[in-house]
This record gives structure tokens, sequence and C-alpha cells, in this order.
């Protein structure tokens, strides 16, 4: 019986692997795109993963990553005893979570605005405008942000011309976060509201044309039809957002921060960035910290998708069975 059970299945993969086979040639052209992203990711993204196991090792140079001496996890009892490292966590996890609720909702609402839109030409004309900084470096936002609220810049010039007292923006610490949620809004928002607006498009207008003769106002129909049409939208990128609450932007906070605001940038990624650079060097200690912080991002990354679904959502892969 064991025999022939073993049989069965040996023959059942075999028919799954066959069958993936032909899927995959009838479809080679599609396979054949996404090919160089795939030979990418294995590059860039799998390969090297084998330098983690620096976070379980003694880095030495001259032996290299695989002839270091392994010390287990002497390295995360080091990191989790560092007060800037638990410091860095907390600010980054406040950082995030207030993006999650001030910042998340606007490449919707503005998604919303511009399909509300009648005038084509216009409506281009908006979406160029506002998807336009999401193809300029943090170097360059900063670089505008410096120069308009310095105590030099635009702002503080108009108000000493009027007579009003100048501020300190860029070295106040309680401006800091306000900064970075508005400067990512002014960046991110545009290119956001470009994956809302393709689900927009993708709803019936058959919908829209009952809900007239009906007399829904359009106001009703933004409410009754295009938010629930989008709300699988909406939940996966939520989804993707709350997977990367240890991830708080380098390059924003790296290039507005500066010395008067470090109590409050000094995100985890900053934090690796120092302890790696600025300080006396420790590949291994700084892996620990990066490992870390991945792993955590996985964890939330997977308890979003669980609680999606259990909320009635998809989640990330779909519902079992679909």
């Amino acid at each position: 019986m064991k025999l022939e059970a073993g049989s069965v299945a040996s023959q059942s993969t075999n028919s799954r692997f066959q069958q993936l086979l032909k899927n995959i040639w009838k479809n080679r052209m599609v396979y054949t795109l996404i090919l160089p992203g795939l030979v990418w990711l294995f590059l860039f993204a799998y390969m090297p993963m084998g330098g983690l196991s620096l976070a379980f090792k003694d880095f030495k140079a001259n032996l290299g990553i695989w002839g270091s001496p392994w010390v287990g996890f002497e390295n995360f009892s080091y990191v989790f005893r560092d007060p800037a490292f638990l410091n860095a966590v907390w600010r980054t996890l406040i950082i995030n979570i207030g993006k999650l609720i001030i910042q998340f909702p606007f490449p919707i609402i503005l998604a919303l605005m511009i399909n509300e839109l009648r005038m084509r030409r216009y409506k281009k004309a908006l979406q160029t405008v506002f998807t336009f900084p999401q193809f300029l470096s943090w170097i360059v936002v900063s670089g505008v942000v410096i120069n308009v609220l310095s105590y030099d810049g635009l702002v503080n010039s108009f108000l000493h011309l009027i007579g009003l007292p100048t501020i300190n923006f860029l070295g106040s610490e309680s401006l800091f976060v306000p900064m970075l949620y508005i400067t990512d809004i002014w960046k991110s928002a545009g290119w956001g509201a470009i994956i809302y607006m393709a689900a927009i498009s993708g709803i019936d207008m058959d919908q829209y044309e009952s809900a007239q003769i009906d007399g829904a106002t359009r106001l009703q129909q933004i409410f009754r039809i295009t938010l629930p049409n989008i709300m699988p939208t909406i939940m996966i990128m939520f989804i993707l957002n709350v997977g990367g609450l240890m991830s708080a932007g380098f390059d924003q906070i790296f290039n507005l921060a500066n010395a008067a605001t470090q109590n409050v940038s000094e995100v985890l990624d900053v934090y690796i960035y120092r302890i790696t650079f600025q300080s006396s060097t420790d590949f291994s200690f700084s892996t620990a910290v990066s490992l870390f912080r991945s792993i955590v991002n996985m964890v939330l990354l997977i308890l979003a998708d669980r609680a999606a679904k259990l909320m009635g959502g998809d989640g990330l892969f779909g519902r079992k069975g679909d």
C-alpha cells in the first residue's frame, strides 16, 4: 500500500510539473519579458543574502565573510543593549505610523479628485504636474527645501520684510517630523495616485450610469461605487506600507537632517549608517541590525496580510482556492 501511495504521489508530482512546463511554454513570450527582472532579482536580491551570515560572525577583513569566526547571537546581544538602537526603533515606528495615518490617504484623495475632472486636457496636465516630483531625487528636493526654509531663505526673508520674527524651520525638532510628512506627500502623492487611478479606470461604467439614473450625486457615487471597487487595491497598498514600517526613508531623512535635529532624526536606517561609516567600523554589528529590521518588516507584512483576510479582504495573494 505504501509503495502504491508513493507511486501515485510521484505520478501526481510529474503530472503537475509537466503541466507547469506546458504553461510556461504556452506563455513563453510573457516569461521572456519578465526574465530580465528575474535575473536582476536573483543577482541583487537573493545572491547577497549570503552576506547575512555576518550577523552571526565576528567579521575579519583578512579572513573574509566565510572565514570569519562564528559567534552565534553575540552581535544581537550587543544590539539590544545599545540604548541608541532602542531609541532608533521607537523613533522609526512613530514616524512611520504617523505616515500611515497622515500620508497614506493623500494619493487616494488625489486620485478621486482627478478622476472627477471632466476636462481631459486639464486632467492630463494635473497628472503630469503631480507626478513630476517623484522623478526628483531627495538631494534636489532637500536643496529646494533648504533654500526656501533656511534663515536667509524665501519664507524667512518674507517674514523679515513684513516685520515678523524669523523661524528656525530647519533646526527645530518640533517641526522636523511635520516637514518629513509634507515633503513626502508633495513628492510621492502624485505617483501613488497613478495606481488608484488605474484601479478606477477598471470600474464598470454601467454602475455609474445606473447610479445617475437613480439620482445619486457625485459624492454618493464616490462613496458607494468608486471606493468599494478600489478597496482591494487600497488594502494591498496598505499591507505593503505596513511591511515597511521599520524602513523610514533614509534618503529623505539623511538629506533633510542636521546636527540640531539629531535627537528626532536618527531613525533605524540612519543609525545603521552611523554605526557602519561614522564610528568604528563593525560590519557584523550593522548586519545584525539590518537583519533584525528585515525580520520585523516581514513579520509585520504577514500580520497585515492575515488581518486583511480576517476583515474580508483578499490579501496580497488572494484567498485560498481562488
